[in-house]
């Protein structure tokens, strides 16, 4: 079984071909536009779209190069089929109809949300269920994963997500973009309690997560600061702020396990956020209290990529039996989980 992966949700154009025989990615190319959107200070859903469509078939013909295959040895094609920004999916979609239409494959749509959730089972073959902080630039939520295509919502951010909070932050610092990398080492040099910023939703029972007063603290904070004084400063504002946000991601993850009463068997993560080695460790130690296993998902599968989303396809007994159907419409706004009932506590799954 060979899947041919697209991802062109945000601004990574990416393709990778999956197959059942180890290793699993054959191939995983990823293009990043971060030239294209760094004049501008974040994502341009216009130049994302456009970006795409040039940089998709040279990215699609290098993967299968690189897997040492062609066309005709394909079973299946699968692109992501939202949430993301409605261009860029458009063109990813688009271009997976066509090749499987083409060679008369199957075409797969994969939730992009679903993709980072079974990112992590790359690294080893995690046991269900399991509790996921799936954080990135556009999404930041707790997932229950009870299985394959099984999954429950128990927190997600009410305004920014986590990312967003980091490329925001570091934009009003003066750092550029994307701000999470930057953030965190110029935060290796700081103090992470030199200035109190708070830490979003402060109910300790509340899953949900927001990242925006964080941000509007920070931007009051340098008001309050001469240019100078905030250059002298970088280092532990920048510790301060990650820590103000890392921190909110801890504390509801481990509320979360707690309410779960021991029904977990590991803890997860995957997102672009999960990058950060500090959060990494942080959550590490969270599993450890409870006696369950850590993982997190390798770098290289954290970001928007392809390999997730031909993996999701292939991972699905149900994914390459053309069920998706070419008339599917992409969705932008598309969730992956129904949150889960007040009357359904984790330790009841």
């Amino acid at each position: 079984m060979l899947v041919l992966g697209i991802e062109t949700s945000c601004d990574e154009t990416a393709a990778a071909v999956v197959s059942d025989q180890a290793p699993h990615i054959r191939s995983n190319v990823v293009f990043s536009q971060l030239a294209e959107h760094r004049p501008y200070g974040g994502i341009v859903p216009e130049v994302a779209a456009r970006a795409h469509l040039t940089h998709l078939d040279p990215v699609i013909e290098r993967a299968l190069e690189e897997a040492g295959v062609g066309f005709d040895d394909l079973d299946a094609v699968a692109a992501t089929g939202g949430p993301g920004l409605i261009g860029g999916v458009i063109v990813g979609v688009t271009e997976a109809k066509a090749i499987a239409l083409a060679r008369g494959l199957p075409f797969v749509a994969i939730n992009h949300l679903e993709g980072h959730a079974l990112s992590a089972r790359l690294v080893a073959p995690v046991e269900f269920p399991f509790l996921l902080l799936l954080v990135s630039g556009g999404h930041c939520q707790l997932q229950i994963v009870e299985g394959i295509g099984h999954y429950r919502r128990l927190g997600t951010t009410i305004d920014d997500a986590a990312g967003e909070a980091f490329d925001k932050g570091a934009k009003l610092l003066g750092l550029g973009y994307p701000g999470g990398p930057l953030i965190e080492k110029l935060a290796q040099s700081g103090r992470p309690d030199a200035f109190n910023f708070p830490r979003g939703i402060g109910r300790r029972d509340e899953l949900d997560f927001s990242f925006s007063g964080v941000k509007t603290s920070l931007r009051y904070q340098i008001e309050k600061m001469t240019a100078a004084q905030v250059q002298e400063r970088l280092p532990d504002l920048c510790a301060s702020y990650q820590q103000a946000v890392l921190d909110a991601l801890v504390r509801k993850t481990r509320a979360a396990l707690r309410q779960a009463g021991g029904v977990y068997r590991s803890l997860g993560l995957s997102g672009g956020v999960a990058n950060n080695r500090t959060l990494r460790v942080l959550l590490e130690r969270e599993a450890q209290g409870e006696r369950i296993p850590f993982f997190a998902a390798q770098p290289k599968h954290t970001g928007d990529n392809a390999g997730m989303i031909a993996f999701a396809a292939w991972i699905d007994p149900k994914g390459c039996d053309g069920s998706a159907g070419f008339g599917l419409l992409v969705e932008p706004s598309a969730t992956l989980a129904p949150l889960a009932p007040d009357d359904l506590a984790p330790a009841h799954l």
